[in-house]
């Protein structure tokens, strides 16, 4: 078995990915994402933010859902910024004969000559084959400096929707939103005391709520302020 497929097996899905605790106000771009990623009617889409918008959770949250349904085939997600080492003919082969590809953070590979054709060449497959395609990266495709004109032809051709960075009662309500789901209860008062103290990243801020449901769930303790500011070292 060679390097890449040793890499690809390794590649798991963050169980906490999913749609159900997917934090989207009504109207939000983060909302209409996730009901973009839901019409099965979409088979192209190019969603892009900034880290910490929400793009791997929409993406791996897809892949998830669709593993669910009976009888479905194989939906496969890919973090291009663990892969980019390897080739991209080698990366890509094969893809199109699943029911859905999402390739995430895209512009750590796109404005790389040796990925452009075959990343052109496996969107033409994906075409033909009927297998939905759904792309994540941090920038617009006129940003990617991708100089072959077809695969940026293509990467434009569908729906595209940029996400907004999280405000801070957002942040507070995501991390009040994915702690109800832990059967946790944040007050504002810990919540805004997170805020405060950590990058305002969600990244960041929900493996700490992660590392705050282990320890709690440990210690039979609840999140009050001593015992977040104790466990974070805050």
């Amino acid at each position: 078995m060679n390097d890449f497929q040793q890499l690809s097996l390794a590649i798991k899905l963050d169980n906490q990915a999913t749609f159900d605790n997917f934090y989207a106000p009504n109207g939000t771009p983060q909302h209409l994402a996730k009901m973009l990623l839901q019409d099965e009617g979409k088979q192209y889409a190019y969603i892009c933010g900034s880290s910490g918008t929400g793009l791997s959770h929409l993406l791996q949250a897809l892949c998830q859902a669709h593993s669910l349904r009976p009888g479905s085939g194989a939906a496969i997600y890919l973090p291009l910024k663990e892969l980019g080492d390897y080739p991209a003919e080698q990366v890509l082969q094969g893809l199109e004969s699943s029911d859905i590809v999402c390739l995430d953070d895209l512009d750590e590979v796109a404005g790389r000559e040796e990925w452009q054709k075959p990343l052109f060449n496996f969107f033409n497959l994906c075409s033909e084959s009927g297998t939905r395609l759904i792309i994540a990266a941090h920038t617009l495709p006129d940003l990617l400096e991708v100089v072959l004109e077809d695969l940026l032809s293509r990467l434009k051709s569908g729906i595209s929707l940029q996400l907004v960075d999280y405000k801070d009662a957002d942040l507070r309500r995501l991390l009040q939103h994915r702690a109800s789901g832990l059967g946790l209860y944040l007050s504002d008062e810990v919540a805004l005391f997170l805020l405060h103290r950590l990058p305002r990243n969600s990244h960041v801020l929900m493996e700490s709520l992660e590392k705050l449901d282990s320890v709690s769930l440990r210690e039979q303790r609840r999140l009050t302020l001593p015992f977040v500011k104790g466990v974070l070292e805050l």
